[in-house]
C-alpha cells in the first residue's frame, strides 16, 4: 500500500509498505478514505519530538471503511464507516474508566520511554514516534486500529467525510480547551493561534457560552477565518502589543480565560524570541513557550488558562510568580477523544457546527510532500490539508 512516511527533519515521501494486518483480537484494519495533516504533525516535520524512525508512517487524523475485524471487536462489522480518534485506549484501565482516555495506562508498548522523559507514560498514539507507542498513522490507505472496540465512532448515514473527519482530533481538542475554561454567561475568551484547533477552540468557547472571543495572530487569512467563519474579535500580534489591546477591550481586566492553541513552536518577535530559539538550537530548551508566557500575563486575577497546544519537553521563563501570586489555574492535556465524540456527532447533526469551514486544501494523498510544506510556510492561505488516498 501508500504510505506517508518520515524520513528526515524537514522530509517526508509516498513510499509502498506492507499492508496492516490483524496481530489481535481487539483489533480493525480500516481502509482509509481521508485523513488530514495536523499542526502537531509539524512538531514531527521540524525535528522537535524524539525517537522518530526513518520509515515511520505519520498521521493520526484518519477515518474510512472497516474492512476487517478481530474476534473480539462485536460493535463493528465489515462495511461499516468510522472515524479513529488518535489516542489509543483500552477501555479497562483507571484512566479509561474515568474517561481520561489520552492517558491509558496500557496502550503504549514503550511506556518505558515516555517515563524517562516525563515520569509517568501516556497513551499510545497513532503515527506519533515511538515515544508513544511506534504505531504506524493513518496518512496510508490502510490502517491497523488496536481496541477497536473502545475507539472508533460509526458515522451515521448522510454525513460526508469532511464533516466528521475532525472528530478523530482537532474538534474535540478544541472543545476540551474550551471546557477546561469554565465557561460562564458574559466571560471573554481570549485564544492564541488561529489555526485549525484555535478556530475550534473559537467556536466552542461561543457554543459553551462566552459572550465574547477574541482570536490572536499574525497571518491575516486566519484571522480573516476567525472573525467570518468563527465569529471571533481579532488581534494581529505583528500589528499591536497583544496585552494592550487585551486589557483595552476588556476594560482594563483581562480576559476570562485563555488558550494557548500555539504549543512549542511560537513565533514572536525581539529579544525573548531571539533567546528562545537559541536555547532550543542548543537543545536547552525544547519548546518556544511565548503564546503561553503571553497567555498568562493577560489572563484577569484567578482565571483559568487552557492549554491544548502541544510541548514536548522543558521550556523556559515561565512566569511562575505570574501564575502563583494571581491565583491562575491550568488546565492541560492530549484529548481524552473517546470522550468528546459522541456529543460533537450529535452537534453536527443537529447543524450547530460544520467542522468543514476550516478546510482550505483538499489533495491525494501522493501529493503528502508538497502538502507538508504548503501548511508549514502558510503558502497559498493554507489552514488545513486533507489527503485522500
Amino acid at each position: 500500500m501508500r504510505a506517508n512516511c518520515w524520513i528526515s527533519t524537514g522530509k517526508v515521501r509516498v513510499d509502498n509498505v506492507p499492508e496492516p494486518k490483524i496481530l489481535n483480537a481487539r483489533d480493525a484494519i480500516v481502509r482509509i478514505t481521508s485523513t488530514a495533516i495536523c499542526g502537531s504533525d509539524l512538531h514531527l516535520y521540524n525535528g522537535f519530538m524524539p525517537t522518530m524512525h526513518s520509515g515511520d508512517i505519520l498521521g493520526h487524523e484518519f477515518m474510512g471503511e472497516v474492512v476487517e475485524v478481530g474476534p473480539r471487536v462485536k460493535n463493528l462489522s465489515v462495511g461499516d464507516r468510522v472515524v479513529v480518534p488518535f489516542p489509543i485506549a483500552c477501555g479497562g484501565c483507571l484512566q479509561c474508566e474515568r474517561q481520561m482516555y489520552s492517558l491509558c495506562e496500557n496502550s503504549n508498548p514503550n511506556a518505558w520511554m515516555a517515563e524517562k522523559l516525563f515520569g509517568h507514560s501516556a497513551a499510545g498514539i497513532f503515527g506519533y514516534s515511538h515515544l508513544t507507542g511506534g504505531f504506524a498513522g493513518g496518512q496510508a490507505e490502510y490502517a491497523r486500529v488496536p481496541y477497536a472496540d473502545v475507539g472508533p465512532i460509526k458515522v451515521p448515514e448522510g454525513l460526508t467525510d469532511d464533516q466528521v473527519l475532525f472528530l478523530s482530533d482537532i474538534l474535540p481538542t478544541g472543545y476540551m480547551a474550551a471546557e477546561a475554561c469554565e465557561i460562564k454567561p458574559g466571560d471573554v475568551v481570549a485564544v492564541w493561534g488561529c489555526g485549525p484547533v484555535g478556530q475550534f477552540a473559537i467556536k466552542s468557547a461561543y457554543l459553551l457560552g462566552a459572550e465574547r472571543v477574541i482570536g490572536i495572530d499574525r497571518f491575516r487569512y486566519r484571522l480573516r477565518i476567525a472573525r467570518e467563519r468563527a465569529g471571533a474579535e481579532t488581534i494581529n500580534y505583528e500589528e499591536e502589543d497583544v496585552y494592550e489591546a487585551l486589557l483595552e477591550m476588556t476594560g482594563g481586566r483581562g480576559p476570562d480565560a485563555v488558550i494557548d492553541a500555539v504549543g512549542l513552536e511560537a513565533h514572536g518577535s525581539g529579544a525573548t524570541y531571539a533567546f528562545d530559539r537559541i536555547k532550543q538550537a542548543m537543545m536547552s530548551e525544547t519548546g518556544r513557550p511565548i503564546a503561553l508566557r503571553e497567555a498568562i500575563m493577560a489572563c484577569r486575577n484567578g482565571g483559568v488558562v487552557s492549554v491544548p497546544g502541544v510541548f514536548g519537553g522543558l521550556i523556559d521563563k515561565f512566569p511562575m510568580g505570574s501564575f502563583m501570586n494571581r491565583a491562575l489555574t491550568m488546565k492541560t492535556g492530549q484529548t481524552h477523544v473517546q470522550r468528546y465524540m459522541k456529543p460533537l456527532l450529535e452537534r453536527i447533526q443537529k447543524g450547530e457546527i460544520d467542522p468543514s469551514f476550516i478546510i482550505t486544501h483538499r489533495l491525494p494523498l501522493d501529493r503528502a510532500p508538497e502538502a507538508y510544506q504548503m501548511f508549514r510556510d502558510k503558502q497559498d492561505e493554507c489552514l488545513k490539508v486533507v489527503l485522500k488516498p
